[in-house]
């Protein structure tokens, strides 16, 4: 009975709030990465079952192991083949587009989740179950904010790359995109070092605040509807 009372239950709930919450980041991230091929032509993503929203067909350890300590991280890229694309270049910055902007729509979705739940449990008081899906609501913003906002840096491999690269002639298009064979490296000692740190915090700050201030038309819709 010691060992059970010794675990620390609520660290390990917000524990497995988060991961859920990561998960979901991830997947819908991915998928959207694959949606936007396949509508463009491309049917790599979905012959390679990437259209799925099963974790276990997006997942990359480390990305998620980095999701889980500092909020900045990656799941396996999705298959893309440009020669289907009309024109690859603004193909390949449109998928890459479209991982980013999940990330920003379901970071707003949340916190306008976040905003009705916070009326409600200002009307009626605070419960267990009420807080935890406040709570998952507020990770779902903080982690799809960071996760499109790290993943718009222009440098490969992440999306932003992608979009630097429709800009560029074919001659360095092609210099560009080889830098993905060595640029997680370059990026995993960027972060390491905390070079990228006060970029990256500002601009999650910024957006959560845009997030959470543009959605406050939920918390006193809610306490319209039920005060």
């Amino acid at each position: 009975m010691s060992l059970i009372h010794g675990i620390d239950w609520q660290g390990m709930g917000t524990m497995i709030l988060r991961i859920a919450a990561i998960l979901l980041c991830l997947v819908v991230h991915e998928v959207c990465h694959g949606l936007a091929a396949y509508k463009l032509g491309d049917p790599t993503a979905k012959m390679n079952h990437r259209l799925s929203l099963n974790p276990l067909h997006h997942l990359d350890v480390f990305g998620l192991l980095m999701m889980v300590t500092v909020g900045f991280g990656w799941a396996k890229p999705v298959p893309v083949d440009p020669r289907y694309f009309k024109k690859p270049k603004q193909g390949m910055a449109i998928t890459s587009l479209a991982g980013p902007f999940s990330n920003f729509v379901l970071a707003y979705l949340a916190a306008i989740g976040a905003n009705a739940l916070a009326a409600v449990m200002t009307l009626r008081g605070e419960t267990a179950g009420g807080f935890l899906a406040f709570q998952f609501c507020y990770l779902l913003v903080l982690l799809n904010i960071g996760l499109g906002v790290f993943n718009l840096i222009p440098f490969p491999p992440l999306d932003g790359s992608k979009v630097v690269a429709m800009f560029l002639p074919d001659r360095l298009y092609i210099r560009w995109m080889q830098l993905e064979r060595y640029g997680m490296i370059i990026l995993m000692a960027i972060l390491w070092f905390g070079w990228f740190d006060g970029f990256l915090d500002g601009a999650r700050t910024v957006l959560t605040n845009f997030m959470f201030t543009y959605s406050e038309f939920a918390f006193y819709g809610v306490l319209g509807l039920l005060g």
